[in-house]
């Protein structure tokens, strides 16, 4: 048995010379993956603009495909509109979609080597985020009957306003985010459990709160759980201001896995954010994720 992992890196993103979005990171964890011999890596499907719509604003995803979006909406985003940034958000979509599904088939854990898209909100994106992949894969799980509660564990150094935006009315949806509290997004939304931590936050900290919150995540009872494992929280992140190390993170994915295995508890896993250089340094970090994934569910060892 492998663990399905899903990637969108072949629909790259024309940026122009500068840009901080580290566009290459992802081929670099598929390709670190592949060497390992314990994933089938399956190429993401384009999401479905209908179940887009479930979450987004039709007027918003129709000016996104169409092109005919507001430029003060791109600016917040970060990205020029382009055709390739389209395709490669269809993708990411669609990623976080298809593995929900095979995750809950399964009863076991799927990932995307994307996703984790947090800051788009209803009506608009932010913050790299076209399209929130994790509402998204939530509101086609729900209406195909798959999953009636949803936890979305964040730790992403960055918090995630635009799922807290979103599911701030819903019951059946725990939104849990543990991130910096002077980082970016300055304007928070209310997750259903926030802790803001202090720039410079070590290992130590670190882990003691996510040992203290995670509890309350399957006291809710999720029929599945998505995890946004964005790695900036990392010490060498150039937009994390935290100070975990590798071996922290590392822990920090062991503790959610075997607690979301020993519970029967279905699980995604998406990328999220990560901006250390050199690039390998994310990149040894999101592949780190993932082999975790495949050592606590034992998957092909």
């Amino acid at each position: 048995m492998f663990l399905t992992l899903y990637y969108c890196d072949r629909h790259s993103i024309p940026l122009p010379p500068g840009h901080k979005f580290p566009t290459a990171k992802y081929a670099l964890v598929r390709e670190a993956l592949a060497a390992d011999g314990r994933f089938e890596l399956t190429e993401a499907p384009f999401a479905d603009p209908r179940d887009i719509e479930l979450v987004h604003d039709p007027a918003y995803v129709r000016a996104i495909l169409d092109g005919s979006v507001d430029s003060r909406i791109m600016r917040r985003i970060g990205f020029p509109w382009s055709e390739q940034l389209v395709r490669r958000t269809l993708a990411s979509v669609g990623g976080t979609v298809a593995a929900a599904r095979r995750a809950l088939a399964s009863g076991g854990v799927c990932g995307n080597l994307a996703g984790g898209t947090h800051h788009a909100f209803r009506t608009e994106g932010s913050g790299f985020c076209v399209f929130n992949d994790i509402a998204v894969a939530i509101h086609c799980t729900r209406r195909d009957g798959l999953a009636a509660r949803v936890a979305v564990i964040d730790l992403d150094v960055h918090q995630g306003d635009g799922t807290a935006s979103i599911f701030a009315n819903d019951e059946n949806v725990l939104t849990l985010s543990i991130h910096g509290e002077n980082n970016f997004p300055f304007r928070k939304q209310s997750s259903r459990i926030d802790f803001g931590l202090p720039d410079g936050t070590e290992d130590q900290e670190y882990l003691l709160v996510l040992q203290q919150l995670l509890p309350v995540v399957w006291d809710f009872q999720p029929d599945l759980a998505i995890y946004q494992s964005g790695v900036d929280a990392l010490r060498e992140d150039r937009l994390g201001r935290l100070g975990l190390t590798h071996q922290g993170l590392l822990e920090r994915d062991r503790v959610v896995f075997a607690a979301a295995k020993s519970r029967g508890i279905p699980l995604v896993i998406t990328l999220g954010g990560g901006y250390a250089e050199p690039v390998e340094r994310t990149v040894d970090a999101h592949a780190n994720t993932f082999r975790t994934a495949a050592s606590v569910w034992q998957v092909n060892s």
